[in-house]
């Protein structure tokens, strides 16, 4: 398994350029954030560098705060949202140029309740397709991310790994697949291991944490030795994010997590 520790949540003790740091020290070779643009890319570019870890992945956003304002107020399920959202996507590939990052998170945005969930639908696969190009032309993937909305995220879109499947398969682009998070997934439908199976080529990143709490793997419900062993032998060899709270000293979790 290739992890890449997201740093929000891990190490998040540390001050933020400190951190790429203990993740090498921790002995993997892999960070990923959420938020990069109301940070100093220079300063992060140096602790990377520094530290000799790539960075995996971030989210969409612009250091442009009209840009940013803007494609928060008008989310992709939003009628007309091509413009803004190919800004966005713009403004992310420079950024991702100059960090090394190769998959940018996509989420949807909460569910409008003034238009149908199909134009919604419909409104997503517009703005996709219209980014599509832009991804391609900077070798990005974009990883579309369902969400739960029993306890994380209530009123957000998209939830279910088939109706992201459903986006991903009309965009029809190599460039745009799906975030898995198993957290997530097991929260809103189950059934983790066959809709990883069913879905694997549709799949460009994975979030994990265990159920309830979000905390590391070992603390809940689900089995990750038979998630990972259903991961590996689907083949995929992208990066599994590590987007949870430990419980215990951050080292020791990682330590723990690498011995399944």
């Amino acid at each position: 398994m290739k992890f890449s520790v997201c740093i929000e949540m891990i190490f998040n003790e540390l001050p933020f350029y400190d951190r790429f740091a203990a993740v090498k020290n921790a002995g993997i070779d892999t960070a990923e954030i959420w938020g990069w643009a109301h940070r100093d890319v220079c300063e992060m570019k140096q602790a990377i560098d520094y530290s000799g870890v790539l960075l995996s992945s971030m989210c969409v956003d612009s250091k442009d705060k009209a840009v940013s304002d803007r494609y928060k107020k008008n989310s992709i399920v939003t009628d007309g949202s091509e413009g803004i959202f190919c800004e966005i996507v713009h403004h992310s590939a420079e950024a991702a140029k100059r960090l090394g990052v190769k998959n940018l998170i996509v989420t949807t945005g909460q569910e409008n309740e003034n238009i149908s969930r199909e134009r919604q639908q419909e409104n997503i696969i517009s703005a996709l397709l219209a980014a599509a190009p832009i991804f391609e032309a900077n070798g990005l993937t974009a990883v579309i991310e369902p969400l739960n909305t029993l306890i994380d995220h209530k009123g957000y879109y998209l939830s279910t790994s088939r109706q992201a499947a459903d986006i991903i398969t009309e965009v029809s682009s190599k460039n745009v697949k799906m975030l898995f998070d198993v957290y997530h997934q097991q929260i809103t439908e189950g059934n983790v291991i066959n809709n990883i199976k069913k879905y694997i080529d549709l799949i460009g990143h994975f979030h994990i944490a265990d159920n309830p709490g979000r905390h590391e793997p070992g603390t809940g419900e689900l089995n990750y030795s038979s998630i990972f062993n259903a991961i590996a032998k689907t083949g995929y060899d992208g990066y599994i994010g590590l987007e949870f709270s430990p419980t215990i000293d951050n080292t020791k979790a990682l330590a723990e997590l690498q011995k399944l």
